[in-house]
């Protein structure tokens, strides 16, 4: 029997009596005067109940569900009202901001037309604020949009306004929005944000925002606001008029949300398929591993192969029990504790590696035109840069080492990492053993996969040879 077997009986026990006493809202609104109590049970990690749905024009395709959910992280409990689109959520209210209690979540929707999530004692941790407006209804409507509206059917506040992570369709967003994505084992969060000129994905760490796939109107025409249509992404200029589109795959179904990933950063537009009962993406902004920002680790390097090297860059005598060594013992920066002037810390050349994160937005934190030496330079005199990046065109300061990936040999691109002072061995020798480790590493890495791929194929060989001329063994 399962250890919380009478802690899930007792949970479901407790939403059956309030289903029972409030009762399941089939419908697509809720009035005034609702309220609804999800219970905290120690032992559960999570709990949700749908308070309505709305109907569906298109046939074989799920509807739109507003839940209400508990969950735990780190025995803590959070509270959220969520919108969902089959098993996916494409709206929630603690997006940004938890909503952290004790015992119970309430949904109460107040008789002066305010939307609140309560906990123990009537604390109040989300609300619509839409007091003295009117407010007669919550709807969910067929695109997805929750909202609040009057007795005239006027919005007086709509989920569409407060993005999270997904646009449905239907739905715009105007110059200076951005959905936002937080991955879980990351300080640093993603970005798709729309400027006068272009939609942009960002990785987003501590003040620094780096830019690593952009989409531009043709002769640079500035844009107003996006839509997603049922056969792509939208540019819009001031007057209405469509400037640029993202399209989707010719035959696929129409489109239903734009979503931006949690985990990698990409950016998907994805449409229902029946045949598999789930969503599937009919457009990516990124198609490879390599390309996405965090691929791999701090201090990480993506490889030919899509496998992650670390870099190295501890004297031989300390890399025993380093563990992965990708920049362990100076993540924190060179600025203050004694590191970072420049007689205090020495640049390292990684060959044939580049960065996917560039800087556009600031001008400030690039140089054009300047040399290899001029780029060290730029990077040594700021205690904020751990790492440049330099080609012939332009040299890139950052603030992190990531987004790496390895490039054709003599291409001309190198990034330069800033160390700590004797953490390599000294002189120009250690540079060059760093530079060989990388190679050498990313050698070791993409030739042991190529030599498992002949492996098994020599294998398969071998063994239909024998089975050809009767020579598998018999049990």
């Amino acid at each position: 029997m399962h250890p919380h077997y009478y802690s899930y009986l007792i949970f479901w026990l407790l939403v059956t009596t309030i289903l029972f006493k409030y009762g399941y809202c089939e419908s697509s609104s809720i009035g005034i005067g609702y309220q609804f109590t999800l219970p905290v049970v120690v032992g559960i990690s999570s709990g949700r109940a749908y308070l309505m749905e709305s109907s569906n024009e298109i046939k074989n395709e799920p509807n739109f569900k507003v839940a209400l959910s508990v969950e735990a992280i780190e025995e803590k409990f959070f509270c959220c009202l969520e919108v969902f689109l089959g098993d996916v959520k494409v709206w929630n209210s603690c997006h940004y901001t938890r909503f952290y209690m004790v015992d119970k979540c309430v949904l109460d929707f107040t008789q002066d037309g305010v939307l609140n999530l309560k906990g123990s004692k009537d604390t109040i941790g989300w609300t619509t604020a839409t007091s003295g407006q009117g407010v007669q209804r919550l709807q969910i409507l067929r695109t997805g949009n929750l909202v609040l509206v009057d007795g005239l059917n006027n919005i007086k506040w709509q989920s569409f306004n407060f993005p999270t992570d997904v646009m449905l369709w239907g739905q715009r967003l105007n110059v200076a929005t951005r959905l936002t994505s937080f991955p879980s084992n990351s300080t640093s969060f993603y970005s798709l944000e729309i400027k006068n000129n272009k939609i942009g994905l960002y990785l987003n760490s501590g003040d620094s925002s780096y830019s690593y796939w952009e989409f531009k109107p043709s002769m640079n025409r500035n844009l107003t606001f996006m839509a997603l249509s049922s056969k792509g992404l939208e540019l819009f200029n001031d007057q209405g008029k469509k400037i640029a589109q993202i399209r989707s795959r010719k035959y696929d179904p129409p489109l239903r949300f734009l979503a931006l990933g949690n985990k990698t950063g990409n950016l998907g537009l994805y449409f229902y398929s029946p045949s598999k009962a789930q969503f599937e993406a009919s457009f990516q902004a990124l198609n490879t591993t390599c390309d996405l920002p965090l691929a791999c680790k701090p201090y990480g390097i993506c490889t030919f192969s899509n496998a992650c090297s670390c870099i190295r860059l501890l004297k031989e005598e300390e890399e025993e029990g380093v563990g992965s060594g990708c920049g362990e013992g100076f993540r924190g920066g060179f600025c203050g504790g004694g590191v970072g002037g420049k007689n205090e810390v020495d640049m390292v050349e990684l060959e044939d590696v580049k960065s996917v994160l560039r800087d556009y937005d600031h001008d400030y934190r690039r140089g054009n035109n300047v040399s290899k030496t001029q780029c060290l330079e730029m990077c040594l005199d700021d205690c904020k840069c751990v790492g440049a990046s330099f080609n012939s065109q332009a040299c890139f300061l950052y603030k992190l080492v990531g987004g790496l990936k390895q490039v054709d040999r003599g291409s001309g691109m190198s990034f330069l990492v800033k160390v700590p002072k004797g953490s390599t061995t000294s002189g120009t020798h250690g540079k060059s053993n760093v530079k060989k480790w990388v190679v050498i590493l990313v050698g070791v890495v993409d030739g042991m996969i190529i030599l498992l791929v002949f492996g098994g194929v020599a294998y398969y060989l071998i063994r239909k040879k024998r089975n050809s001329h009767g020579d598998t063994p018999h049990n």
